[in-house]
């Protein structure tokens, strides 16, 4: 992937990297969790279908993924995660920008948008974590499978191959490409195993009804790491909230169906102008 700028920022000790592409309003993409992650691997299928509509789409790393710093012996709690995110946004420069967050991103745009409100203008969430008690995701056979083959002398590329086909159903494991496969690897390769194991999540559910911005939730029906039942806390609670949902889909939506999630959520931003 190319023609991105890069910058990296000191937030709190730690150092965030950010890539961009575009111009116009700003997006920010807030990657999920899993060994290897990276806002660009995450997003790859997405960032330029929404420069070609206009957007300046940027793409951290959150602590602990991708290029920024990966510290351990620490807890990676989701305010860790949204306090160093947004002082890198802000040093930036982006005062305002719609955010675009998957799984534990999810969680930490509901988090940025609780803490700083005038920072977001609209949200887009995909199977969005943070929104359950922390215990039940880790009974959710997707999650279980992560953890447990992350890391030891044994993780090789095939491993990081499972563990990428266990995001999405079965019908589309088979067109993982192995780009993918390397660009998660080599992230994965320099992670502490204290990103996945002395990761803290709050449950934020009780708490999305104080978001005003509109919202858009995807979701796939077969998802393994987040429960779809989720969606009902933002239908329920959110005063302006949409949500889509996918059959024969797991838990990357904007991967899987990458050309419906990019149409949907490109329209959803531009009717907010």
């Amino acid at each position: 992937m190319t023609g991105f700028t890069e910058n990296s920022y000191r937030v709190g000790g730690h150092d965030i990297h950010i890539k961009e592409k575009g111009a116009g309003k700003p997006v920010v993409f807030i990657h999920g969790s899993g060994p290897g992650a990276s806002g660009a691997s995450n997003f790859r299928d997405n960032i330029d279908a929404f420069v070609a509509a206009g957007y300046r789409v940027i793409l951290p790393d959150l602590i602990g993924y991708g290029a920024s710093s990966k510290p351990e012996g620490i807890d990676y709690t989701l305010q860790l995660f949204t306090d160093t995110l947004y002082g890198a946004l802000r040093e930036h420069g982006i005062e305002r920008a719609a955010l675009v967050g998957n799984s534990l991103g999810g969680g930490v745009a509901i988090q940025m948008t609780l803490d700083h409100p005038e920072f977001t203008a609209a949200l887009v969430l995909m199977a969005p974590g943070c929104v359950e008690e922390q215990a039940s995701y880790f009974t959710m056979p997707g999650i279980a499978k992560m953890v447990s083959g992350f890391g030891g002398p044994d993780f090789n590329l095939d491993e990081q191959r499972r563990l990428i086909a266990n995001l999405v159903h079965p019908d589309f494991a088979p067109h993982i490409p192995e780009a993918l496969v390397a660009e998660r690897f080599a992230v994965a390769r320099t992670q502490p195993k204290d990103v996945l194991a002395r990761m803290k999540t709050p449950n934020l559910g009780p708490e999305v009804g104080r978001i005003a911005q509109p919202v858009f939730v995807l979701w796939g029906l077969d998802d393994e790491f987040c429960p779809e039942s989720g969606a009902r806390h933002f239908l329920d609670r959110c005063a302006d909230a949409r949500c889509m949902t996918f059959a024969r889909t797991g838990h990357w939506v904007q991967v899987e169906r990458a050309a419906e999630f990019n149409l949907y959520s490109i329209a959803f931003l531009d009717a907010r102008g």
